[in-house]
C-alpha cells in the first residue's frame, strides 16, 4: 500500500462512518476524530477532535433521509473552514435530493441546485460524488466535481457470473444510456422498458421495447427506492421468456415495502454498493463496497492524476 499524505485527513460523518473508515483504511491513515455534541431538543454540534489547520479534509458524508444528514455535513464543513483547513473536499456517497434536478411542474423547488448551493456556501472546494441521479448537478457547482461510475465495481462482478446469454435492460428510458454503456463495454444487447407513472412511486404501465426470450437479464440503475418499477421490470421479463433477471443499482434508498418486495419478486440477485447502509439483511441482496474506489480518487486527487482512466475498459469510458 502507498504511503498516505502525512497532509490529508479523512474524516466520516454519523451516517457514512462505516464507510469512511473502510475509505480510510484502504488510503492508508487513521480515520480522523469528530465529536458530535446533543442537545436535549436535538439540535447538535460537530466538531474536529484533532488539529486540521492547512491540511486537505476529506468528509464523507451521504446525504439520504432525514434532512440531519445533510445539515451535519454542512456544519462540518463550516467547521472546517473556520478551523484553516487548505480544502475541504465534500465526498457524498449518495447525493441526496438528485431526483429533484428540474423545474418538471410549476412551482417547485429545484432541489440538487438549492444543495449545490449550500455546499459552496459553507466553504466546500471539490465534490466527489458517485452516479449522480442527472449528470446536469455538475454544473450546479462553481467548484471541482469528480463524478464517479459503480460501473468500475459492477462490471468485473457481472463478467465473474459468467452468464451464457447475457443481455443488459434499463427499467426506464431514462437509463438508455447506462443500459447501453454497460452493453457496450460487455459486447452485448440491450433492451428498454417503458413505463408510465399514475403518481410518484407508482407504475401504471409498463412495456418492453427489444426480445428477451432465453435470455440472462441484468437491469442497471442507479436508484431503487420503493422497488416497484424494478421488480415489475423483472416480471414482465421473465413473463417474456427471460431466462433469469438480476438488478444492479448503486443507491439501495429501499424505502416502504422494498424488501418484501425484491424478497417476492423473480430477482435471482440484487447487488448494490454501500453508498447507503441497508436497513436489513435479504437472500437476495449483495453488497459491493465502493471504498477502495473512493479510497483510489482521494489518492490521484492529491497526486493531480487522471481519475477519468479509472472508467475505462478496453478503450470504452462509461
Amino acid at each position: 500500500m502507498p504511503k498516505a499524505n502525512k497532509f490529508v485527513s479523512i474524516f466520516g460523518g454519523r451516517a457514512t462512518h462505516y464507510l469512511a473508515e473502510k475509505i480510510a483504511d484502504y488510503y492508508g491513515c487513521e480515520l480522523g476524530k469528530i465529536e458530535v455534541f446533543a442537545f436535549s431538543d436535538g439540535e447538535f454540534q460537530p466538531s474536529f477532535d484533532e488539529n486540521i489547520r492547512g491540511r486537505d479534509v476529506f468528509i464523507v458524508q451521504s446525504t439520504f433521509p432525514p434532512a440531519d444528514n445533510l445539515l451535519e455535513l454542512l456544519m462540518l464543513i463550516d467547521a472546517a473552514r473556520r478551523a484553516s483547513a487548505k480544502n475541504i473536499v465534500a465526498v457524498i456517497p449518495y447525493f441526496g435530493l438528485a431526483r429533484q434536478d428540474r423545474k418538471d411542474r410549476p412551482r417547485v423547488t429545484i432541489a440538487s441546485k438549492l444543495v449545490a448551493n449550500l455546499l459552496t456556501a459553507a466553504g466546500v472546494t471539490r465534490l466527489v460524488t458517485i452516479d449522480l441521479h442527472a449528470d446536469q448537478i455538475q454544473g450546479f457547482f462553481d467548484v471541482p466535481v469528480d463524478h464517479l461510475y459503480a460501473s468500475s465495481i459492477f462490471i468485473p462482478y457481472i463478467k465473474k457470473l459468467n452468464l451464457p446469454k447475457l443481455t443488459m435492460a434499463s427499467p426506464d428510458t431514462g437509463g438508455t444510456r447506462r443500459a447501453a454503456s454497460y452493453a457496450k463495454v460487455l459486447g452485448t444487447d440491450f433492451v428498454i422498458c417503458y413505463k408510465q407513472r399514475a403518481k410518484p412511486n407508482e407504475v401504471a404501465k409498463m412495456a418492453l421495447v427489444g426480445d428477451v426470450k432465453g435470455r440472462d437479464i441484468i437491469l442497471v440503475d442507479d436508484i431503487i427506492d420503493t422497488g416497484g418499477s424494478i421488480t415489475k421490470a423483472a416480471g414482465l421479463m421473465m413473463e417474456k421468456g427471460a431466462n433469469s433477471v438480476r438488478a444492479f443499482c448503486t443507491h439501495p434508498v429501499f424505502s416502504g415495502k422494498a424488501y418484501e418486495m425484491i424478497e417476492n419478486s423473480p430477482f435471482a440477485e440484487v447487488v448494490v454498493t454501500d453508498t447507503i447502509p441497508l436497513k436489513q439483511k435479504s437472500s437476495k441482496i449483495t453488497v459491493l463496497s465502493t471504498a477502495s474506489l473512493f479510497a483510489e480518487v482521494i489518492k490521484r486527487v492529491e497526486n493531480y492524476e487522471s481519475i477519468s482512466s479509472l472508467f475505462k475498459f478496453g478503450g470504452s469510458e462509461k
